[in-house]
């Protein structure tokens, strides 16, 4: 039980930098990046492929971080000039194309059979936990003193009204490559962090059931809130949690239907009641 809440806690943490980062480009900005897990997966496995080749972990973890984030930037330079369900299309097919790269470039990804033994960052898994607690901490402090700093108005700006944010002088093309700079940037080093926890990653890390999960505790927490991205996080994943350590003593193949269900129902009954989830600032 002990090794199970480790785990628990040390999932919320990378996923908190995750939906957070999602949050400044969704949420701030306004820009749907469907392909966001796209950017998790180029960090981890980034990060795997670097330190397997030996490639200290310090240097290996803001290397995917920069890697993601410029593989984002070059995306978005040529992406963000699409308008509404354009754009989302367009990031959406990342996630399809990374899924197809990871399955086939098999002489640097294995494919389908995945890359693993990834070192461990730290062997003690309560040690790691705390580590991961550390970085999301300082994940979030750095993302709400950007939210809330002239630059992050702006983003808020693009948002509500892009063509006011125009008139007033602003370069609106730069600040929403920046967005989605960031956040992947963020997306990469979460990515980064997941691989050496469970040393191991294959293809299914692109998985878009595994958005659908992000996605579900970013607009149950509500859009444009930090603090809504954090208890979005810690809510659907103890009630995730809890469902898979009940059904595994009960009927372990019940599991995966049962977590699907309960954020089929979450979501809708947030979409009907709360359509800016519990903290949220703006409609989804």
């Amino acid at each position: 039980m002990y090794e199970y809440l480790i785990a628990v806690f040390a999932y919320i943490f990378i996923y908190i930098i995750l939906v957070v980062s999602l949050n400044l480009a969704f949420g701030f900005t306004g820009l749907v990046n469907l392909g966001h897990m796209a950017f998790f997966g180029v960090g981890a496995y980034a990060s795997a492929l670097l330190t397997l080749h030996g490639i200290p972990w310090y240097i290996a973890l803001p290397a995917s971080g920069l890697i993601a984030g410029s593989f984002g930037a070059v995306i978005a330079a040529i992406t963000v000039r699409l308008k509404g369900d354009y754009f989302q299309i367009v990031a959406l097919g990342l996630a399809f194309i990374a899924i197809a790269v990871s399955r086939n470039w098999i002489s640097l990804t294995r494919g389908a059979l995945g890359l693993p033994g990834i070192p461990d960052i730290i062997k003690n898994n309560f040690y790691y936990m705390l580590f991961l607690f550390a970085v999301a901490l300082l994940s979030v402090v750095f993302l709400y003193w950007l939210t809330n700093s002239e630059t992050g108005k702006i983003f808020q700006a693009i948002r509500d009204d892009e063509t006011a944010a125009a008139v007033l002088g602003k370069n609106t093309y730069l600040y929403k490559v920046l967005s989605i700079t960031i956040s992947t940037f963020f997306a990469g080093i979460a990515g980064s962090l997941f691989a050496h926890y469970i040393s191991f990653i294959d293809p299914t890390i692109f998985d878009l059931e595994f958005f659908v999960i992000i996605l579900a505790m970013l607009i149950v927490g509500g859009l444009a809130s930090i603090s809504g991205s954090i208890l979005g996080v810690t809510v659907i994943s103890l009630l995730l949690s809890a469902i898979s350590f009940v059904f595994t003593n009960i009927s372990p193949e019940l599991i995966g239907a049962m977590r699907q269900m309960l954020l089929m129902l979450i979501l809708l009954l947030i979409l009907i009641y709360r359509p800016r989830g519990m903290f949220g600032k703006v409609d989804v």
